[in-house]
């Protein structure tokens, strides 16, 4: 009796002060997170929905979801992986279909996303997320910074030193860079 009630206390340690457990953000399948989209076919056959783990704000562990072109998925697997590592903060991971493919609402939710079959603002040509070759991280913290002071999304401030912001020094710039991709705070019109 006294084994059991020492292996019974035991359990409930091991459960209270566990990190092991991850707080789930989303948990789509590929076909829920694309419903929706006016993407033509060929652009849907090439992503796939990975699932990440980042810390969140609130300093735990959480599972969230991207839609991503799979040429990518190494790039990004490794970015998460650099995040949860130095536990750089992420406000959640949702794929955008959530927001009914808005991209405004996605951002003003702080919402770090990637594929969306969309334009760049201001223009018709289609954008890098359209593919599922951007993503954005933390767009409240890291916002779109146009020429004329406009921020998208409305309300978000830059500042360097707020937790969740990226610079061009941040590990997550960098490693992005090394990998031949671009950062758009080097964007010379505009900034995001």
């Amino acid at each position: 009796m006294k084994k059991i009630i020492l292996i019974l206390i035991m359990i409930s340690f091991c459960t209270i002060f566990s990190d092991t457990k991850i707080i789930v953000d989303s948990k789509m399948t590929l076909k829920e997170a694309l419903k929706g989209t006016k993407a033509p076919k060929e652009i849907l056959d090439e992503q796939i929905l990975l699932d990440v783990e980042y810390f969140g704000f609130d300093n735990k562990l959480h599972r969230g979801q991207l839609v991503i072109h799979k040429a990518v998925k190494d790039d990004i697997k490794e970015a998460f992986e650099l995040l949860k590592r130095i536990k750089f903060p992420l406000k959640k991971v949702i794929p955008i279909v959530k927001y009914k493919w808005n991209d405004n609402k996605s951002m003003a939710d702080n919402n770090t996303s990637a594929f969306n079959y969309r334009k760049i603002a201001n223009s018709n040509k289609l954008s890098n997320h359209s593919f599922g070759r951007a993503i954005d991280f933390n767009p409240f913290q890291n916002p779109a910074v146009y020429n004329d002071g406009k921020i998208s999304p409305k309300g978000a401030v830059y500042d360097e030193k707020a937790l969740g912001t990226l610079t061009p020094t941040s590990e997550l710039t960098v490693f992005f860079k090394e990998r031949g991709w671009r950062w758009g705070g080097d964007w010379t019109s505009l900034k995001d």
